[in-house]
């Protein structure tokens, strides 16, 4: 009998490398996608609460004297969060801005932004509205073709 069971120890073969190796990494991958799927539903949770904004309106308005030329922008807050508005840029140059309401838009709302630009017709303008916390929105507008005297 003691024989007999030498010869099955003898017999038996433990997994192979290849195989151990390719159940390794098997179990690496999955554990790879569990991991990333958390850490993926934790950031899109994250970034939905954050300030959101977009320009809904532009309009030209040409003044005239005493009154100056201006941009009023429209801009609705779609975030999670309120959010204010710290600077406005045509052009890429820094404007003087008033904003009619208030300078934190609520969530869900729609704040008109006066910029006193002088302007002219049937020109492209590059409009970017800074919030607070850094963040940018981007807007390309064509004036108007009104002759401002």
């Amino acid at each position: 009998m003691n024989t007999y069971l030498r010869k099955i120890k003898k017999n038996s073969k433990a997994l192979s490398p290849v195989i151990a190796s390719i159940i390794l990494i098997a179990v690496t991958v999955a554990v790879s996608v569990v991991v990333a799927a958390w850490m993926g539903g934790m950031s899109l949770g994250l970034m939905g609460n954050a300030e959101q904004i977009s320009v809904t309106n532009v309009q030209f308005s040409d003044g005239t004297a005493p009154t100056a030329d201006t941009i009023v922008v429209s801009i609705r807050n779609n975030g999670g969060e309120d959010a204010s508005i710290s600077k406005v840029y045509i052009n890429t140059a820094s404007q003087a801005t008033t904003i009619l309401s208030t300078t934190t838009l609520a969530k869900g709302t729609i704040t008109d932004v006066t910029v006193t630009f002088n302007w002219n017709a049937n020109t492209s303008y590059d409009l970017k509205f800074t919030t607070a916390n850094g963040n940018n929105v981007a807007y390309v507008q064509v004036s108007p073709a009104i002759d401002v005297a």
